[in-house]
């Protein structure tokens, strides 16, 4: 039970890691929107709603481990896993527009 817990702990602390990684991403990428041209600056910000989006989704997750008990926390471990692919996946799309729009080629994106 104590090596569940401590599991369960290492789980949290490394999402949580991610969701801060990811936090300071997403004021990167706004910083980069507001020196884009109009058209590009209308794409970006739909695409950083995106990744709001899915970033919140991934705390709501990450909270519902830390509210879990034991027995239960294996189950929301696997929904999220499949949220934070999907956050990947936003991550990686919106970098890759970020990219196209800009010019810049940034490689700091975690994943």
């Amino acid at each position: 039970m104590n090596e569940k817990m401590n599991e369960k702990e290492l789980y949290q602390q490394k999402k949580q890691a991610q969701l801060d990684e990811w936090r300071a991403e997403i004021e990167k990428f706004k910083a980069m929107a507001s020196r884009a041209s109009a058209e590009g600056k209308l794409e970006l910000n739909n695409q950083i709603k995106k990744m709001e989006g899915k970033f919140e989704e991934g705390k709501a997750r990450l909270a519902e481990i830390a509210k879990s008990g034991d027995e239960a926390w294996n189950s929301i471990k696997e929904g999220l896993d499949t949220s934070w692919s999907s956050l990947k996946d936003s991550f990686s799309e919106a970098k890759s527009k970020f990219e196209k729009n800009s010019g810049k080629k940034d490689k700091d994106v975690s994943q």
